[in-house]
């Protein structure tokens, strides 16, 4: 690559400094590839929190490619941005305000999840005999979260016949979460989801698609799988389970994220590394500074902990990360400014993967994710497209 150097410039044509570069291809494969697997049942696309942090648009759109018949949100709001996207999938949004008002989801045709008497009420406030609302009945089965609580399943499910004889709602499912605390938890909450099952219909009311199991617990236990499993991170080619890798699961991931060094200098040893000199290098060593920070989502955490692909090799991050950068010791590495920088991506590529920056940060691959700032530019091309500088 040429002798290190402190000077240079990235030419006005260069890629954005801060990138995050998503592949819909890689998204549209893993939903075939979990759709193999839990066949008969179906799949929803859960494309939250802007699709995890990789983009909510192109990733549904991508997700439907792949085969998915439902995406799933977590507010409406998210929902409508789908709509005034164009697409016209089926969408549930299930978290809602103290008091919600479903006119906005009625009017754009998405499906709202309930988890209480006061929703339900508000679904019949906002629905016609023309335009009824479209619920998921939301029953609490062991989480501890949103979702119908067990003392209240017969007098909601009561309530839910009676407004479906006015037309004014229409249940299109029944729904609960696993706690993927561990197998028993997840089979007596299976139980307990069949119970409200049984209860609903003994009310009459036709439970329609059932839908209990997000990634790990549609693979990791066939039976709660149903009608519909919800794809959440492994949609994104990340692994929910400690120890096991997306590879291992045959799921790609889908978001590579990228910079340039901005700068390069060699320090002799002993030098103070960034806030505090938290680190000091044992001996003379290039050092390579990074644009993205804490404010773009880079977790802090990772100070003297992460570390990052530059030339075919990864190089420690040093110093504590600070708002806008952090430091990379180089070694002997020769690197010049505008050098590519990869912060994580797939690891069958040699990069870094999510889940070792969680563990770096000590937090989750979910987190990792979707905690990018909106100065990291998101770019959507097949990752096998985006090769410019892999061996460099």
């Amino acid at each position: 690559m040429g002798e290190a150097s402190a000077s240079g410039a990235v030419s006005a044509s260069a890629p954005a400094l801060r990138r995050a570069i998503v592949d819909p291809d890689a998204i549209a494969a893993n939903v075939a590839r979990v759709g193999s697997l839990v066949a008969p049942a179906a799949v929803m696309a859960v494309v939250k929190a802007d699709g995890y942090g990789h983009g909510a648009v192109p990733v549904a759109r991508a997700a439907l490619e792949g085969g998915a018949t439902w995406l799933g949100v977590a507010d409406v709001s998210e929902g409508l941005a789908l709509r005034a996207a164009g697409i016209r999938a089926p969408v549930l949004a299930w978290l809602h305000g103290h008091d919600p008002s479903f006119g906005a989801a009625v009017e754009h045709d998405v499906a709202v999840g309930i988890s209480t008497r006061l929703q339900l009420q508000r679904a019949v406030d906002a629905g016609t005999v023309d335009a009824p609302v479209r619920v998921h009945l939301k029953v609490d089965t062991g989480l501890g979260r949103n979702g119908i609580e067990r003392a209240e399943w017969e007098p909601v499910f009561q309530a839910a016949r009676d407004a479906v004889g006015n037309r004014r709602i229409r249940v299109e499912g029944l729904f609960s979460h696993l706690s993927n605390a561990s197998d028993d938890d997840d089979l007596q909450q299976l139980d307990a989801f069949d119970e409200a099952t049984a209860m609903a219909r003994s009310f009459g009311l036709d439970p329609g698609v059932r839908h209990l199991a997000s990634t790990a617990g549609a693979l990791r236990l066939p039976a709660t799988r149903l009608d519909l499993v919800r794809l959440g991170i492994g949609l994104y080619g990340l692994s929910p389970f400690e120890g096991v890798d997306s590879a291992t699961l045959g799921l790609r991931p889908a978001m590579r994220v990228e910079s340039r060094l901005i700068a390069v200098k060699r320090v002799p040893a002993g030098t103070g590394v960034s806030y505090g000199y938290t680190y000091r290098p044992d001996a003379e060593t290039w050092l390579g500074l990074v644009p993205l920070g804490y404010a773009d989502g880079i977790p802090r955490h990772v100070s003297n902990r992460g570390s990052v692909w530059v030339g075919g090799s990864t190089h420690p991050i040093v110093g504590r990360v600070a708002m806008d950068q952090f430091v990379v010791d180089l070694g002997e590495h020769a690197a010049r400014v505008g050098d590519r920088v990869v912060l994580f991506g797939d690891p069958a590529e040699g990069f870094p993967s999510a889940d070792s920056w969680a563990e770096a940060a000590g937090t989750i691959n979910y987190e990792v994710v979707t905690r990018l700032g909106a100065r990291v530019k998101r770019e959507f091309s097949p990752l096998a497209d985006q090769t410019e500088g892999v061996t460099a």
